[in-house]
């Protein structure tokens, strides 16, 4: 009997450190970063992120967002703390073949404007390695997955839309199956329509997926909208308040989320009126926002690729 409950402890033991050792894809290990001129972007970050989750960072311009963002594929380096992913410190890694094992999308796409669709999208497939036929095969099926046929993998990026070039990037980002994709503020330079249907796009291929996702934006709404997780940063890379979205809505921590949540101006006090369709919801002066009981706030249907 007590060899038996010597092995249970045991295995416990072992369950436990692995559970902990992928409960956590990427760590913030008291992270800090300075530049020579003394500027100080980000100022002692601790923050955890689980595994097939999308968690936002939002804040103001010069609250380092971006610079976190960063980190995580050593496109920068800490001055001081830890940044791990999946369990080894980054700094101890290749930053070429994290880059590769890491999606990243960018404002403005990034496309190399002098190669097709089709070879933008097979670039890290080929570069880590695969066949020619498997890069062409796996770029074609996300090419597929973000709304865009096969005509358009032959075009070259300026015969494309702004939309249709995001959509590029991310099928891109997406094209060698990494576990993390890197988003730094993605929507950022389309149109408010496009960006609706980006957003609601990114939420369709997340619920397929289950990719861990870290999206920068300085957009509140947007994430809202995204974000299982969101965290709010203010100037000098210092987190404000870490929480679910209708955790930061109906719980503010301090002056500076209210505000930046709009909750002061009172645009986000909504109401309800009885209407001929059902019930509407309204803002403070009003104005029509939508209809009560509305499942899903973005959408079920698939994205129209002209935009």
């Amino acid at each position: 009997m007590s060899g038996l409950i010597y092995e249970c402890t045991h295995l416990c033991a072992l369950v436990q450190v692995l559970a902990c050792s992928v409960w956590h894809v990427i760590d913030f290990q008291h992270v800090g970063k300075d530049y020579p001129d003394g500027t100080q972007a980000v100022r002692d970050v601790d923050l955890h992120l689980e595994p097939g989750t999308c968690t936002v960072l939002v804040g103001s311009s010069g609250s380092g967002k971006t610079t976190l963002l960063r980190m995580i594929n050593r496109l920068v380096d800490p001055t001081r703390g830890k940044v791990k992913v999946w369990d080894k410190d980054v700094a101890g890694l290749d930053p070429v073949k994290l880059r590769r094992d890491i999606g990243y999308v960018m404002q403005g796409s990034g496309l190399l404007p002098h190669r097709t669709v089709l070879q933008n999208v097979e670039t890290v497939p080929l570069l880590r390695g695969e066949s020619r036929t498997e890069s062409r095969r796996r770029a074609l099926l996300q090419l597929e997955r973000v709304g865009l046929d096969a005509a358009a993998a032959a075009r070259y990026p300026a015969q494309l839309s702004g939309g249709q070039q995001q959509r590029v990037g991310v099928a891109r980002a997406l094209a060698a199956d990494p576990d993390i994709l890197l988003m730094d503020e993605p929507f950022g330079a389309v149109d408010p329509l496009v960006r609706a249907e980006l957003q609601r796009q990114l939420h369709e291929l997340q619920l397929e997926l289950k990719k861990t996702i870290v999206f920068v934006t300085h957009d509140m709404d947007e994430a809202l909208a995204l974000g299982d997780r969101v965290v709010v940063l203010r100037a000098g890379g210092e987190i404000v308040q870490d929480a679910t979205p209708a955790e930061l809505v109906a719980a503010p921590a301090d002056d500076f989320v209210r505000e930046f949540l709009g909750m002061d101006g009172g645009r986000r006090e909504l109401h309800v009126q009885p209407g001929p369709a059902g019930d509407v919801v309204v803002d403070r002066y009003g104005r029509p926002l939508g209809l009560l009981g509305q499942s899903n706030l973005l959408g079920k249907n698939n994205l129209d690729a002209s935009a």
